[in-house]
């Protein structure tokens, strides 16, 4: 999913200009997430500074990286990306500095303020502005909610042909590595080997691998009851019509996935992007984005607790987070060859 932007450049003068600008002579190219699309998010600056927000969407960061070698310097201003893999796109040359001091990284939840991703060779290249969890969603009309505590329920028997996977190995071998007693961050070529039999026993127990979208449908019809990697994020958009979709971070824990957004290298509007940068961290911008037509997450800005309702915070598990930070890891890191042998595994897995 994605979104473009960029960092402040010249003088206030051209700021001003940029900003006076007539709606038919502004456009911003954003490559991000879906759920950056949304028009409730988008208008409020839109209107602001008289400017068309285009954005495209993208899964993977690989496909966005893909997106950013085949167009030319310009053609993009702000890109949402993984937070863990920022890195990717700075050796890349595709991310522009920006000016730490105009970021509320002050306010934010610390845990995830993650300046490690964030900020290399000491410069700041992105601006972490969503989280949540890939861990055990589920219908708690349907299951035992004490059974979600424990990641050995899901492949115990009770629940055969009711599970659900989400579609993406990294989060779901970063949750059956947990479930194993090894922190994604010790994931090798070595304990991987030692993935296998349990990522096939839960897929073994399984109905179905599915995307997003199929995922959310098959736990709102109740195809199935359970989705490993699900979270806040796949449920909150169900709640409204289905108060027993729910979620849990099991006592192995739980993977925490972050987003981040920043300024394209070579965009010619480096100062608006940046306004949309520091917008989007905003806590206007924040509950906003936090609460998505696409899928919800915990804004990364802390003061947006003053403006998101009592009821989203509650479905967000607002008062939850310290514990849930305390308890959740980071999604694996592997290098190339690490990645291709966990692909494979996956893929391995998909084909059994």
């Amino acid at each position: 999913m994605t979104k473009a932007r960029k960092s402040i450049l010249c003088a206030s003068a051209a700021a001003m200009a940029v900003i006076s600008a007539p709606v038919s002579a502004q456009e911003l190219n954003a490559l991000v997430w879906c759920d950056h699309s949304d028009a409730a998010l988008l208008q409020p600056f839109e209107e602001k500074y008289g400017v068309k927000v285009n954005v495209k969407e993208y899964e993977g960061t690989a496909a966005g990286l893909t997106i950013l070698e085949q167009s030319q310097p310009g053609d993009w201003d702000v890109l949402v990306i993984d937070a863990v893999d920022l890195a990717r796109a700075v050796e890349g040359g595709f991310m522009a500095e920006m000016p730490a001091d105009q970021l509320p990284t002050g306010d934010f939840f610390p845990e995830v303020v993650m300046a490690d991703n964030n900020v290399i060779g000491g410069k700041t290249y992105a601006v972490t502005e969503k989280f949540g969890y890939n861990t055990v969603a589920y219908d708690k009309s349907k299951v035992d909610a004490a059974d979600m505590e424990d990641m050995a329920a899901l492949t115990s028997g009770k629940y055969d042909g009711r599970i659900a996977i989400y579609d993406y190995y990294l989060p779901v071998i970063g949750l059956v590595a947990l479930g194993q007693g090894v922190a994604t961050s010790d994931i090798t070529a070595e304990t991987l080997a030692g993935l296998a039999e349990p990522l096939k026993a839960l897929r073994k127990a399984s109905k179905q691998v599915s995307d997003v979208v199929s995922a959310q449908t098959a736990l709102a019809t109740g195809d199935v009851d359970i989705v490993v990697g699900g979270g806040e994020w796949l449920t909150a958009v169900l709640t409204g019509e289905n108060p027993n979709m729910d979620w849990t971070i099991p006592k192995q824990g739980a993977l925490r996935w972050a987003q981040s957004i920043g300024v394209v290298a070579g965009s010619e509007q480096p100062d608006l992007a940046l306004e949309f940068v520091k917008y989007i961290v905003s806590p206007e911008g924040q509950a906003r984005l936090a609460t998505s037509a696409c899928y919800w997450g915990m804004p990364a800005n802390a003061k947006t607790g003053d403006v998101l309702s009592a009821e989203q915070k509650a479905v967000l598990r607002w008062d939850q987070q310290p514990d849930f930070l305390a308890r959740a890891q980071l999604y694996p890191i592997p290098d190339a060859a690490l990645d291709t042998e966990m692909q494979d595994l996956w893929t391995e897995m998909l084909n059994q």
